[in-house]
C-alpha cells in the first residue's frame, strides 16, 4: 500500500511530510527514532513538524513506539490497528551486530498474571541476538 493511500483510509490530510515520513517507515523494516527519520526526508522539514506528524500516526493507530535499550523511542508501523483498536503486543528484537530493532510481529508476548491490586497498562519484550541479515 502507497503512503497516500493509508493516509486517505486513516482520513488524514496529506502534507509532504505525512508522505515523506509514512513513505521511509513503509519502506523500512526496522523501527526508527525521530532522529533517524529526520535525517532520512527533506532536510528543510521542521522537527516540530515531524514530532506533530509522529504524534498524530500515534493517535491514529498507524504507528507504535518501539522501546529499546538505548534510551531512544523507536517508532514502526502497526499492523491492523486502528484509533480504537491499538495493539502491538509483540516481541521486539535488537541485533547486537547492526543495532537495529525489528517487530516481531507473528511472537506474542506470553499472558502475565499479576497480583490482585495491579493492572498492565502496556507490555514490551526487547529479545536481543543476531538478526537474520548478519547472523
Amino acid at each position: 500500500m502507497e503512503a497516500r493511500e493509508v493516509l486517505e483510509n486513516h482520513a488524514l490530510k496529506t502534507t509532504s511530510c505525512r508522505h515523506e515520513v509514512l513513505g521511509l517507515l513503509l519502506s523500512t523494516p526496522q523501527a526508527l527514532s525521530q532522529s533517524e527519520i529526520e535525517k532520512s526526508i527533506d532536510p528543510d522539514t521542521d522537527r516540530v513538524t515531524v514530532y506533530r506528524t509522529l504524534k498524530t500516526f500515534l493517535e491514529k493507530g498507524l504507528i507504535h513506539k518501539v522501546l529499546d535499550d538505548s534510551g531512544a523511542t523507536k517508532y514502526a508501523l502497526c499492523i491492523d490497528c486502528g484509533v480504537n483498536d491499538h495493539n502491538h503486543e509483540h516481541v521486539h528484537f535488537k541485533c547486537n551486530e547492526c543495532g537495529q530493532t525489528s517487530c516481531l510481529d507473528k511472537v506474542s508476548i506470553p499472558v502475565i498474571n499479576l497480583p490482585p491490586g495491579y493492572k498492565i497498562t502496556e507490555k514490551n519484550i526487547l529479545v536481543h541476538g543476531i538478526c537474520q541479515n548478519c547472523g
